[in-house]
């Protein structure tokens, strides 16, 4: 997981074990180092890791954890996504699924971290048309053309390897999962990025699985428990639109695997709206920002020459952001 994220905490670890080891006497900056280790151990120790049922959003959405998970509340999360692991503010998530035994603090771990974007029902009659072939390779050439604008800021460039898992959705249940791979600047390891949308009554809700890409196998198989452990409640749920008083997204399911819920989601909007590719990151989507995503979803609509993707009902407003 080195490469999910900047990881102040195991760089302290590096620093400070080998002088403990070798008892040499601590310099100032390795004194440092150990007092904001031992903050992080402490911070770590006071996480609330709940079992049994969760309710999110008051009543938005259950989830019936299995005894080999865990769930996080937003507060927690919150510390995990910026203290540990050294990313923007998540503010705005419902919070985080983990493993039994998860340690935040250390190298191996994965989280499912969920939010809910608000944009409306979702309609999936585009399912069986999408070609996902094409719009991969068209993600990868937006990817890679805002790679210029991105190390400008700041950031590491990035590059969408291809798929680690191909889209797959399911009709029945109205869930839709995929994963990336994905590389950071020069790290030889690569990044996964799983993601799982969960379509409802008045929007998506969002679970994205990050992990590194040796834990694909790890990751694929906690994905039915995932699926099966988190849905909407009722009232919520798909089959509880109303075309009558309920709103419509603007996008199909195309959209949601290019990119279409970030800027609504809280816990994306902060970290999408600018150009932020959060150095080694953790949650990400499509990666288009600025032009490039504006391209991106021209394309998705059909306003310009590029590979088809079939849609039933084309946005016709996209949503801005990236999923």
């Amino acid at each position: 997981m080195k490469t999910l994220r900047t990881l102040p905490v195991l760089a302290l670890l590096l620093v400070v074990r080998p002088l403990i080891a070798a008892d040499a006497p601590p310099d100032p900056e390795a004194a440092k180092a150990a007092a904001a280790l031992k903050e992080a151990q402490k911070a770590a120790a006071a996480l609330k890791y709940q079992q049994g049922t969760v309710v999110l959003a008051q009543g938005l959405a259950k989830i019936a954890l299995p005894a080999n998970y865990r769930y996080l509340d937003p507060a927690d999360s919150e510390t995990v996504l910026t203290k540990f692991w050294g990313n923007p503010s998540g503010k705005g998530s419902l919070g985080m699924i983990v493993p039994e035994g998860f340690d935040p603090l250390g190298d191996n771990n994965w989280a499912a971290i969920l939010s809910f974007s608000e944009d409306g029902y979702v309609k999936d009659d585009d399912a069986a048309k999408i070609n996902y072939d094409d719009l991969l390779k068209q993600m990868k050439k937006d990817v890679a053309e805002s790679n210029p604008e991105r190390e400008k800021a700041g950031y590491p460039s990035i590059e969408l390897i291809g798929w680690a898992a191909p889209p797959r959705y399911d009709a029945t249940t109205h869930k839709l999962y995929w994963a990336k791979e994905l590389k950071f600047g020069g790290e030889k390891d690569h990044t996964l990025n799983y993601n799982i949308r969960m379509l409802g009554r008045r929007g998506v809700l969002v679970m994205n699985a990050v992990a590194g890409i040796d834990q694909l196998k790890q990751v694929e198989a906690a994905t039915p428990a995932l699926l099966a452990m988190t849905d909407f409640q009722e009232g919520h749920r798909y089959a509880d639109f109303n075309d009558d008083t309920d709103k419509v997204a603007t996008y199909g399911l195309a959209a949601l695997v290019a990119g279409g819920v970030a800027a609504k989601a809280g816990i994306f909007k902060a970290l999408w709206l600018g150009i932020l590719a959060f150095k080694k990151l953790i949650i990400i989507g499509v990666i288009a920002i600025g032009s490039q995503l504006g391209k991106l979803w021209a394309w998705i609509r059909g306003r310009q020459a590029a590979p088809a993707i079939a849609t039933a009902n084309p946005p016709d407003n996209p949503p801005s952001g990236t999923a």
